[in-house]
């Protein structure tokens, strides 16, 4: 039964359904596991009826970690048509506290990838999928705190607003609150931080492919667009992500070059900030901010300016991660307190108990804003051979994590049930 939002909300004892798990299914692939076998395997359970549907939600999550995106978010369509709620393994069998995780039904990279934080921890993790047209359960499952996982994505925005509009009747502490998430939008974050001391944040504005299209043939101007726009400017599709469809603009015909390749309609565009360092290579870090405070996630460094850490091949350079070892070895004392009242006031304005940051260092050596979300993967797969200094790093994230998690848990103690 879908719950009223003008009455409050009951906890219960509810059935979940256990499942491997987003984070060992994904560290299986990412160790080059051949995952066809489980796939065959939970395929020949499914066609005999004697699949549960945790499992249906793994051979989903399987089935696009070996690259069929549509045909994994079919499988999990039809498992959520059935069943909504989910445990992930948990590393004790009495856990400490209960965390409700409430996710959106996306692809397997649109809700926070929270498995990993919680890895080998004393929490118990429940997943329930807040579906179109399917709303919250009457009763939810009883949890200790509860955690808002759904992306900014425009798939996910109905699964927001439901929550949103349960969120003052919530029975337990929740967290990273639906209306916060609707800020992350490239320009929606561009507003929002637009004015922060010691902050740099290009101009970022959404432009429809009729209006680029205008710009490339010269029938109006960067200006028409919006006043801070100019050339050379950064666009990508709107809603791409890990650099789909990105590229830099310098004139009115490489624009249109651009978008005879593309097909989207809608795009955003931002102003090119030239982050390049002394030495030629630009470095571009990812910051987990958990409850108000950052934490070195990743440096990557390349000779080009459409870097993310795959294609800057830190496993290949011994001097790279030499580099990075020390970025996080002395990022409190150096990076962070560098920055500490541009990260402070960035954290006070985006609101969120947990998110995201991928910035650099613009010339001035202000901190310079790419993106924020809450969904970016932060984990602990990366080879202890290759990266020695990153393990105690990871956990060193995830306790902040979890000890944010246990925090709100006691303070929503003698909430009503």
């Amino acid at each position: 039964m879908q719950h009223s939002v003008l009455s409050p909300i009951g906890t219960t004892a509810a059935q979940h359904a256990d499942r491997i798990g987003f984070a060992q299914l994904t560290r299986q692939a990412f160790e080059g596991v051949d995952l066809h076998l489980l796939r065959d395997h939970l395929v020949a359970k499914i066609s005999e009826g004697a699949a549960h549907a945790g499992e249906g939600l793994d051979l989903s999550l399987i089935v696009q970690l070996l690259g069929d995106k549509q045909a994994g978010l079919a499988i999990q369509a039809e498992v959520l048509t059935f069943h909504r709620l989910f445990r992930a393994p948990c590393a004790v069998e009495k856990p400490r506290v209960r965390v409700l995780a409430l996710a959106a039904a996306i692809d397997m990279g649109g809700n926070t990838p929270i498995e990993f934080l919680l890895e080998e921890s004393d929490i118990e993790l429940l997943t329930l999928y807040v579906v179109d047209g399917v709303g919250l359960p009457e009763t939810l499952p009883d949890h200790d705190v509860a955690i808002v996982v759904a992306s900014d994505s425009e798939e996910c925005r109905e699964a927001l607003a439901l929550i949103e509009k349960a969120a003052p009747h919530w029975p337990r502490p929740l967290l990273n609150r639906p209306d916060f998430i609707g800020n992350l939008d490239r320009d929606k974050l561009y507003r929002l931080l637009t004015g922060v001391a010691g902050l740099d944040i290009p101009a970022t504005v959404h432009a429809t492919r009729a209006q680029l299209s205008d710009l490339s043939q010269r029938r109006i101007n960067c200006e028409d667009i919006a006043g801070e726009l100019h050339f050379p400017m950064i666009a990508r599709p709107r809603g791409s992500h890990a650099g789909v469809g990105l590229a830099k603009l310098d004139d009115a015909s490489v624009l249109a070059a651009y978008l005879a390749d593309r097909e989207e309609q809608d795009f955003f565009v931002a102003c090119f900030v030239d982050y390049v360092s002394p030495d030629g290579f630009y470095r571009k870090y990812r910051l987990a901010m958990v409850d108000g405070k950052p934490y070195a996630c990743h440096m990557a460094i390349a000779d080009r300016w459409d870097i993310w850490y795959l294609n800057a091949y830190m496993a290949f350079s011994e001097e790279k991660r030499a580099e990075e070892a020390i970025f996080m070895l002395d990022f409190d004392q150096a990076f962070a307190a560098r920055h500490k009242s541009a990260l402070d006031e960035m954290s006070r304005r985006v609101g969120l108990d947990y998110f995201i940051v991928d910035c650099a260092e613009n010339q001035n050596r202000e901190l310079l804003v790419f993106e924020a979300d809450n969904t970016a993967v932060v984990h602990n797969m990366d080879s202890p051979v290759v990266f020695p200094y990153k393990p105690r790093q990871m956990r060193k994230i995830f306790a902040a994590f979890t000890a944010m998690l246990s925090r709100h848990a006691k303070a929503g103690e003698g909430s009503a049930t």
